[in-house]
């Protein structure tokens, strides 16, 4: 029979390729998932029946027992970008990942790959990174041979990042961000789940992995890039950390007042983790350690951020057209 891995939060961004890879592998893969409903489009990744996502909340020590018994191998994708309700930063990204370390021990399950942040540090001003610093510990308490992965701005057709920048290029002449000077390192979405496959079938060693792709970055020049991409002409505009502060206070203040109606998109914690550098630290393992080298941002944004072009996929065909002559 061949084995089985589950894959919490294994239909998110990071989770649903490497639900595809480990498919492909020839795995039984268990998914899981709030909402297993929503969840659904994973299923053809294999076979009938290799792929079946199932209800998990991993806030609940039997829901996560149920989603791993039988497991071999498990994964922890689960993340989240802003707090709400119960789903704090604490509870998801702490004692989640340590609820979940904890059962698969006394499972005996064999292996764990736990999907953590770049800026993982129990000494940073972010809860965001404090909380993904303390799970990382509460994994290792419980599986101490875990493979840790800490990927930086992760990059793909579905990520939250250039998307909705791109998206937010299209209205107006002006794109403001906030820590314009921050250095990133964008990932690919694909390489880190290279590097969770070699965790789970245990050709790489166990652990701390900091993958950052081969461009750094600052946050001004990643989106010049994008903006190059998406053919327009835009002002990058740097929000003073001070002013960014105003704002985040003002918009998780009407957020409450409104019981939740009113959105967030941009929070307190998030311009302080938009003025420390995400890039790796070089005293732990790196994808030169698993043999993978990662791809450049040049050869993947192209491939799914034409849609932002003004004339979207016709964009390549109106420019060759003009170099007709008449």
């Amino acid at each position: 029979m061949s084995k089985l891995v589950t894959i919490y939060g294994g239909s998110g961004f990071v989770g649903r390729y490497l639900a595809r890879r480990m498919a492909k592998e020839g795995w039984r893969v268990r998914i899981a998932v709030r909402r297993p409903n929503e969840a659904l489009f994973v299923k053809p990744y294999g076979v009938v029946g290799q792929v079946e996502p199932i209800f998990c909340n991993i806030r609940d020590d039997q829901s996560v027992a149920h989603a791993l018994r039988g497991a071999d191998v498990v994964v922890n994708c689960v993340g989240i970008l802003q707090e709400k309700a119960k789903n704090t930063f604490n509870s998801v990204q702490n004692e989640g990942a340590e609820r979940i370390a904890r059962l698969a021990a006394s499972e005996g399950v064999v292996r764990m790959v736990h999907v953590s942040a770049l800026g993982a540090d129990f000494n940073s001003p972010s809860v965001y990174s404090r909380s993904k610093a303390a799970g990382e510990a509460g994994v290792l308490k419980y599986m101490p041979n875990a493979m840790i992965l800490r990927p930086s701005i992760v990059f793909g057709a579905e990520d939250q990042f250039f998307n909705r920048f791109a998206s937010m290029a299209r209205f107006g002449p002006i794109l403001p961000i906030v820590g314009a000077e921050t250095q990133f390192q964008p990932v690919s979405v694909e390489d880190v789940a290279k590097a969770a496959v070699l965790g789970i079938t245990g050709i790489s060693a166990p652990g701390t992995y900091e993958l950052a792709g081969p461009e750094r970055d600052s946050f001004r020049g990643l989106m010049y890039r994008m903006l190059n991409i998406i053919q327009r002409r835009r002002l990058v505009l740097d929000v003073p950390i001070f002013a960014a502060r105003i704002m985040a206070a003002s918009f998780e203040l009407g957020n409450k007042l409104t019981f939740g109606i009113l959105p967030v998109p941009l929070t307190s914690d998030q311009v302080k983790s938009l003025s420390i550098d995400n890039i790796p630290s070089g005293e732990f393992l790196g994808f030169e350690e698993l043999g993978i080298e990662p791809a450049s941002m040049g050869s993947i944004l192209p491939e799914y951020l034409w849609p932002f072009r003004v004339s979207g996929q016709f964009a390549d065909i109106k420019a060759s057209a003009k170099n007709l002559k008449p």
